[in-house]
Formats: C-alpha cells, sequence, structure tokens
C-alpha cells in the first residue's frame, strides 16, 4: 500500500515536499539498517555547552549571520523575550507502515485505523521555537500524518558530515532542534534531521490490531505479486503458441 497525498506548497507549524513512493512491506519489515558512525559523548557535551553558555547577544548575532546565509527565505526571526522561532526540515527514514487514524465511518461513527507507508525520503518542513524539544518535533511530525502509533516508537536522529565523513547520531528527547540548526548554519550538507523507527526489537512495540495490519498489507502484495507472474507467463506462452503456429505452417 502506498500513502498518496498532495503536498501544499506553505509549511506548517510545530510542512512538506514530498514524492510518492511504493515501497514493499517485504523490504520495509526485513531490510538491516546499515551500520554508521555516531558522534562521541564528548561532542555532546560540547553542544551543550554552547547552548548554555551563549549570551542573548551571541544568539542575536549568530541569528543574523544564518538569515545572511539562507537561501529559501526560511529566516529565524528573534523575540524581545530571547526565544526565537524557525524552520528545520526532517527527512522520513521509516522501514514500517504507520497507524493512521482513518474518517468516521465505522460502528457509532468512530474513526477507524488503517496501516499505510509514508513517504520514504521526503522532507517535511516544520516551522519551530527555540523552547521545542525533540519529543514535541516527533509529535508534531506524527500529527501532521493523522499518525495514531505512539510517539514513543519513533526517534529523531541527526545526520552531519565532518572531514568528508557522514556520522549519525540519535537525539535526546530534551534536545532542542532548533538551537543545533542554528549552530550548524542553513546548509542541509552540514546538518539534517531524519525520524527513524527506534532501535528496538523488530515486533516488541507494535499492538495485535497493528501486526494484523501488517499481515494483510503482505497478503495484498503477495496477491498482486502471484497476478503479476502469472500475467508474465500468460504472455510468454500467447507468444510461444504463436510461434508454433508460424513454424508449422498452413495446415
Amino acid at each position: 500500500m502506498t500513502w498518496n497525498s498532495t503536498m501544499s506548497s506553505g509549511y506548517s507549524s510545530l510542512e512538506e515536499d514530498s514524492e510518492e513512493y511504493f515501497f514493499t512491506a517485504r523490504t520495509s519489515f526485513f531490510k538491516k539498517p546499515s551500520g554508521k558512525p555516531t558522534e562521541s559523548k564528548q561532542d555532546v557535551e560540547k553542544e551543550r555547552e554552547l547552548r548554555t553558555h551563549l549570551s542573548r547577544e551571541e544568539i542575536r548575532q549568530k541569528i543574523e549571520q544564518y538569515n545572511a546565509l539562507t537561501r529559501d527565505h526560511l529566516k529565524m526571526t528573534l523575540s524581545p523575550s530571547g526565544v526565537y522561532t524557525g524552520f528545520i526540515k526532517v527527512q522520513l527514514e521509516l522501514r514500517r507502515p504507520v497507524t493512521v487514524r482513518a474518517g468516521r465511518g465505522g460502528v457509532g461513527g468512530a474513526a477507524g485505523e488503517e496501516a499505510f507507508y509514508l513517504p520514504r525520503g521526503a522532507n517535511n518542513t516544520l516551522h519551530i521555537s527555540s523552547n521545542n524539544t525533540v519529543r514535541q518535533v516527533i509529535v508534531a511530525l506524527l500529527n501532521k500524518f493523522t499518525v495514531a502509533d505512539n510517539p514513543a516508537k519513533y526517534a529523531l536522529y541527526k545526520r552531519y558530515r565532518r572531514e568528508e565523513q557522514v556520522y549519525v547520531c540519535k537525539l535526546a528527547e530534551g534536545e532542542q532542534p532548533l538551537f543545533l540548526r542554528l549552530v550548524a548554519g542553513p546548509d542541509g550538507d552540514t546538518l539534517s534531521f531524519v525520524l527513524r523507527e527506534q532501535q528496538t526489537g523488530e515486533w516488541d512495540a507494535f499492538s495485535i490490531p497493528e501486526l494484523r495490519n501488517f499481515l494483510r498489507i503482505l497478503e495484498k502484495e503477495e496477491q498482486e505479486q502471484m497476478e503479476a507472474v502469472t500475467r508474465r507467463y500468460d504472455s510468454y506462452r500467447q507468444r510461444l503458441q504463436e510461434a508454433l503456429r508460424e513454424a508449422r505452417g498452413p495446415s
């Protein structure tokens, strides 16, 4: 199954440029994540220390530098209270389907739930403040797609480049993504954010209804693959029969 949606050209607060993807349950369920190095604990502590010691004037200067460098008009704004707002882009790298709240139509008009694949690799732009945490960003992303899953199943990662090497690091729930964006600058190659599933047991985090949804998806894909193979061999058989008739000539 696919997630088909027409994304708006704007953005949402706390939006998205998307393509339509098809990603099978077989590859989503069983593809193993590639091992990538993560940053050291020392780097994390250095970032936290930097955030603690930045004065309001230093933040103002960094925002001015950031806005001068950005090329997509997604600028940051500093309020008199010292809180600043801006934009981050988050790439979806979900290997499994998500449970989406469907429209009302069940017994008593209750909303049902269905399993869908969100568009893999799509970038979603969020408007957030410097006070928003990783946890809040995850919840906002799930709400955008009306995902009913527990936000604890997902994690936000930062991906950054250092000395021609690309590193991926899971962010703590209390981290503030907009500060990381401000410090790194607007270049997406220097720093980007990725939403992934938590690295837990393969199926431990899923409920029985969710697992049943996944089975239905697998059965649907199996039927589609069987029908495709049957059509292909029917076509081969027809061509061979035509070739035999031509080889025999008129009877």
